[in-house]
């Protein structure tokens, strides 16, 4: 294989390189962009999509879909604000980031026994979940929004250890964690096996219905966590929480190397393409670009065309991207 053709099938080293690329463009222009601020700002904003994709890499890997992750994260954050806030239940804080770990874990177990069990296939599962967690939401917040979080539950969101913001530090350990668990365990490589080839995994006495709820649940309990560290950046949680997530994760996801017929993915490509897809309205911005808005929609719909004909194209020819 030419070295051309296994840069074009490895996306990571694409996306990287594509990332350094734009770097180097916006900051040719306005050197601002790569001040620390900014640096953070953009890490900030990239780790909810981050934590989830982590959890996604693995649903994909193994040829599903959730699209549920945003509404989760969505009613999860509620859930956070309506036991902790001061004008709701009052409850510590223990008692609200629990309730948001069971909550998103349980919404991933669902998802994982409908679609193991059920045989619905996790597109038509994850959207129904998606409506209906929506729908508890409205009905939850009663169209008003959640004010007066307490400073402990701040704290999660804007507080920092060692001179690092708190998200950014669990964002750290869940990726860490979720690499070193697709590298170096059985289980990620059992994951990897199912994916390529469930039957032939089956066959081998692996049980790929486990692995599949391993990773619905996985999924949605990084969803809650994400929640714990994003919703209470802000003092009012807002209906309008985890919008559009599930696009950006999947997006992330896809363009950072996981084969949408599954057995590929890694935690690293998922990682940078995240980074990426984070730092294009940011640059936009820099670059003076009038609604910049729409053309970050624009953008992050030709990545994802692209990264699927890459996909569809490695696929015809024989290999696996």
């Amino acid at each position: 294989m030419t070295l051309v053709k296994r840069i074009f099938l490895q996306r990571e080293y694409g996306v990287a390189a594509l990332l350094l690329l734009m770097i180097a463009v916006v900051t040719a222009v306005d050197h601002n962009f790569l001040s620390r601020q900014n640096f953070l700002d953009i890490l900030m904003a990239t780790v909810p999509v981050a934590i989830v994709a982590c959890g996604l890499t693995f649903v994909i890997v193994l040829g599903e879909i959730d699209i549920s992750v945003g509404s989760l994260l969505g009613l999860t954050a509620v859930v956070l604000g309506l036991l902790t806030s001061l004008d709701h239940a009052k409850q510590p804080v223990v008692v609200g980031v629990a309730a948001v770990l069971v909550l998103g874990t349980f919404v991933g177990l669902v998802n994982g026994v409908l679609v193991v069990f059920g045989r619905v296939p996790s597109i038509i599962v994850t959207l129904g979940m998606l409506t209906a967690l929506k729908g508890l939401m409205v009905i939850l917040m009663n169209g008003e929004n959640i004010q007066n979080l307490p400073d402990s539950v701040r704290f999660l969101g804007t507080g920092t250890l060692v001179g690092v913001p708190i998200p950014l530090l669990v964002a750290a350990v869940v990726i860490a964690f979720s690499a070193g668990l697709a590298v170096y365990t059985p289980l990620g490589r059992r994951l990897y096996a199912a994916g390529s080839n469930p039957h032939a995994a089956e066959l081998a006495g692996l049980s790929v219905r486990g692995l599949k709820l391993f990773a619905f649940t996985y999924t949605g309990f990084l969803t809650a966590v994400a929640a714990l560290v994003t919703a209470p950046r802000l003092s009012v949680i807002e209906d309008s929480a985890g919008k559009d997530l599930e696009l950006m994760v999947v997006t992330a996801v896809v363009v950072g190397g996981t084969s949408l017929s599954g057995g590929r993915g890694t935690i690293a490509g998922s990682l940078l393409a995240a980074i990426l897809l984070g730092s294009v309205s940011t640059a936009l911005i820099f670059l003076k670009f009038s609604a910049a808005t729409y053309w970050e929609r624009a953008i992050q719909g030709g990545f994802i065309l692209a990264a699927v004909l890459v996909d569809h194209l490695a696929r015809r020819d024989g290999e696996t991207p």
